[in-house]
């Protein structure tokens, strides 16, 4: 049902959460496209038995299907990624909100691309519970408080880097959206991380970065182990069995659980308390992402 396979896309969007707080700090040392191009390695190998298995089912697709999964591996898996892990290191995952506030863009740049790319025609109810939750996530980061700018001269960067990786994400569901039509949600993931492994090999290649390899220190091939198996590979599973069974515009909201998991690790782990109004405002944005969930959206 609609209302329950929301909840795989709000799981896979909280390990992210996780990801941003915890793991990805660990990697801050390296260079952005080689984080990306190891992660997304690292996956592909071990969902190679999945594609090798699923062979002749590839045979079936067609060259938009191959066009859509390359959409996704170049938005999501590559432009998105690494956008908001630049941003991330720019604030030096010390301040993160404006980081936070920018991803909050998302949901409005997946609405309009779901509207025009695969017809989806939206109840009005759901643009108000839409604004609703973004008003939520928003006191949720902020409180009381306006956002703070004062992160030196590369905030204005980290925002740039966090609108650019707004709009990818964004965009990437609704691209996986059409990409998982003729595929299990097994075989889209493998496919979206083989995808990625490649187009970022070149990338890494091209910048000269991927020399820096040998600077990959013991802890943080752990951490690269860990992304895998949980924020990384796990995540995207949870995704597109949830993707698969929702329309596009019901998952970027689902998908606010990450600023709401990410803010809330700051207080667990940094000791940040948030106040009343933050508290509120996940409440609300709890509530909104429930009352999306039971829309009925064609």
């Amino acid at each position: 049902m609609q209302k329950y396979s929301s909840l795989y896309v709000f799981f896979a969007a909280s390990l992210w959460g996780v990801d941003a707080i915890i793991l990805r700090p660990a990697l801050y040392s390296l260079p952005v496209p080689l984080v990306v191009f190891i992660e997304s390695s690292v996956v592909a190998l071990l969902l190679t038995p999945i594609l090798i298995k699923n062979f002749d089912s590839l045979k079936q697709l067609q060259l938009k299907d191959w066009i859509a999964f390359g959409g996704v591996a170049l938005f999501g898996g590559t432009i998105g990624t690494m956008s908001i892990t630049k941003a991330l290191f720019y604030v030096n995952f010390v301040n993160l909100s404006i980081v936070v506030l920018i991803q909050k863009l998302q949901p409005i740049f997946a609405l309009i691309l779901a509207s025009f790319i695969l017809k989806e025609k939206l109840p009005r109810i759901f643009f108000l519970w839409a604004l609703i939750a973004i008003i939520g996530a928003y006191l949720l980061t902020f409180g009381s408080k306006l956002p703070n700018l004062e992160t030196g001269d590369k905030t204005i960067y980290a925002a740039l880097f966090a609108l650019l990786a707004a709009f990818s994400f964004g965009f990437s569901t609704v691209l996986s959206k059409r990409a998982l039509r003729n595929v299990t949600f097994t075989v889209g993931a493998t496919l979206r991380f083989s995808f990625s492994a490649i187009i970022m090999l070149f990338i890494s290649t091209i910048t000269n970065e991927l020399s820096a390899i040998s600077d990959v220190s013991t802890e943080q091939v752990i951490v690269f182990g860990i992304i895998a198996f949980t924020s990384g590979g796990f995540a995207i599973f949870l995704y597109y069995y949830g993707l698969k069974r929702i329309p596009a515009s019901v998952a970027t909201i689902a998908e606010l659980a990450f600023p709401f998991t990410a803010i809330l690790l700051e207080y667990l782990i940094r000791g940040n308390i948030m106040d009343s109004i933050q508290w509120l405002g996940a409440f609300i944005l709890i509530i909104s992402i429930i009352r999306v969930t039971r829309l009925n959206v064609n």
